[in-house]
Parts: structure tokens; sequence; C-alpha cells
């Protein structure tokens, strides 16, 4: 099994977190987005991933951590360059010497929890998920037998409740390579984009078994708002499940309290500091006099007499909230 992840995306939406970060490796409980999203597909995949494929753009510079995330799996790491941003059928095209044998695309501003297991039976299988509007989504319509006959984008009659949210196993990889070579081909193109459902489109014309693969949980990390809110949801299935240690050993406290579910990085000091719940907080940070919840933070930060809530905060960053001085760049947010 193969795992493919398109992530040249400049993530507009999460600046100025992703000026200096990728979208994709920015911490969501303590490990990176992308890393979480190929760990979540290799537990549901139930086979082995013997490569994983990253098609990223070079100014990124992730290729260490990206081949870290792949050998921590067990897998090779593969990486190709979208350079120019031509849609998802473009991106995964760059990776088309990857696209062989049974496969799984999956975007890497997604994370999911699913219980279920890949029907062997079905020639491909799109991940969805029940929506309450989904006028608003790209969704499936779903025949007698439940296989997916058509993809409709935002309808505004009703064609199902089940959205597409952006992760799809292909039994046969070069079947989707074929037929994505077709539409750059012919130049099929939507607003200046090659599209991945106009493959998916033509292995339908072919007759080929698509269905569904419907997740528990579908968790965004596009923009500020919704990042904060998954990484709340990470840490309490974290906490629940109990599979990971989410305190590190190395925390130093004084006079401070950790009200759980919480990530803290290594070498991470809390003086006269209450935190959490729902906070994550990255490696080498000082708070001092500081109360937060429902919040992240990454690394190298120093935090002084502030209270906070629902916020997002970068990599060495110096905030102290009795300031008479500043030094703000461009997207910050004070409210």
């Amino acid at each position: 099994m193969k795992i493919i992840v398109p992530m040249a995306g400049r993530g507009s939406r999460l600046r100025p977190h992703s000026l200096t970060v990728p979208k994709p490796l920015i911490p969501i409980a303590g490990k990176p987005i992308v890393q979480r999203l190929v760990e979540d597909i290799a537990k549901v995949a139930g086979e082995a991933i013997e490569e994983v494929a990253f098609i990223t753009k070079k100014e990124f510079g992730a290729e260490e951590i990206l081949t870290e995330i792949a050998t921590s799996l067990g897998a090779k790491a593969s990486i190709y360059y979208q350079e120019t941003p031509l849609g998802t059928g473009h991106a995964i095209m760059c990776a088309k010497e990857s696209l062989s044998g049974p496969c799984v695309i999956a975007y890497a501003d997604t994370l999911f929890k699913a219980d279920f297991k890949l029907d062997p039976k079905a020639d491909a299988v799109i991940w969805t998920k029940q929506v309450d509007s989904p006028e608003a989504y790209g969704v499936v319509k779903l025949n007698d037998n439940n296989e997916i006959t058509e993809l409709v984008e935002k309808p505004q009659k009703f064609v199902s409740d089940q959205a597409v949210i952006g992760i799809y196993y292909f039994k046969e990889s070069i079947d989707l390579k074929i037929s994505l070579q077709k539409v750059l081909d012919a130049n099929l193109m939507h607003g200046g984009e090659y599209q991945i459902n106009d493959g998916i489109k033509d292995l339908m014309s072919q007759g080929k078994i698509f269905k569904t693969g419907t997740v528990n949980e579908w968790m965004d990390c596009g923009n500020k708002k919704v990042a904060v809110e998954t990484n709340t949801r990470i840490l309490n299935f974290l906490h629940q499940e109990q599979e990971e240690n989410l305190v590190h050993t190395s925390v130093k406290m004084e006079n401070s309290e950790i009200i759980h579910p919480c990530f803290i990085g290594k070498n991470v000091t809390l003086v006269n500091t209450k935190v959490g719940p729902n906070v994550s907080i990255g490696t080498d940070c000082v708070l001092t006099d500081v109360i937060i919840d429902n919040s992240l933070i990454q690394n190298e930060t120093e935090i002084k007499n502030i209270k906070l809530t629902d916020s997002m905060i970068g990599n060495k960053v110096k905030y102290d909230g009795k300031f008479t001085s500043v030094s703000i760049g461009d997207y910050s947010t004070f409210e």
C-alpha cells in the first residue's frame, strides 16, 4: 500500500502561522498535521505501508521531516514538487512515478477518525462524512447497492448527505494515472486547474466500482479557529485512548497546574501558571503567570502575565501581557 499526500498549497487561510511553517507541518496535539494524517490512514489501511509520496514545494524545505514521517511507518519516502498551483489532478500527476498498485490519496489539511476496513471488492473508495448542510460540500450520489455513481459539487437539490472529505483509495492507482493523463492531454480545466474528479469520472465511465468509507470524525485545519477546535478534539481522543504520553517527563513546574487533556512538549517550564484543558504546548517554551485553555502554542515561545483562551501562538514568540513596546508582523490578530 502507498500513501500519496498533495501538500503544496500555501495555506493562506492559516496565516501568519503558515508564513514560516508549511500548514501540513503545523503541530496538532504535538505532531504535525500530515504525520497524524498518514498514521491514521495506516491504521485504517489494514496492511503495511511501503511508500509515502509527498507533493510539496521546494521553498518549504520540508524534505527531512517528511522523510522521518515516512520512515517512522517503515515506509520509503518519495518527495515530488508542484511549483505551479494547477489543481488536485495536476498535483497527483506530479507523483505519477509512484502511482502503481493500491494507494490512498489524502489532502494534508484534513484529519479523521474511522473504524472501518477497506472493501476488497471495490475498485476504489471515497471517504465521506454525513453532514447537515450538503449544499455546502461536494457529495456522492449512491445507487441501491451503495455504490457511488456520481460526484456532485454543492448540489442545490438534495442528492445525498455524504460529503467528500478529500481522502481516496484506489486498488490499482495506475488506472487513475491513465485517466488523469487523459485529463491533462485534453486540457480539461476548471477555474484554471486540473481536478481529480475528472479522472474519477473517467474511471466510473469504465465501470469501475466506487464505494464509500464513512468516517466518524472529520476535522479541518484550514484556519486558526478550526485548527484550535481540531486540537481540542484530538487531545480528547488521545486522552480517552491513552495511547500517547501527552506530558513530557522533562516539564518543570513551579506553583502550577495542568488540567487534562493537554499536550506539553519537552523542556517546557511553567511558573505560577494554569494550563488546560485542551492546550498543546511545543518544546522549549516558558510560561510565567499565565492562565490558558483551548489553545495551541508552538516551539521556543515565552509568554508572561496573560490570560488566554481560543488562541494560537507560533514559534519563537515573546508575549508579555503587560507590554508597552511591540513588534507585530503581518496577518497578526489581537482580539
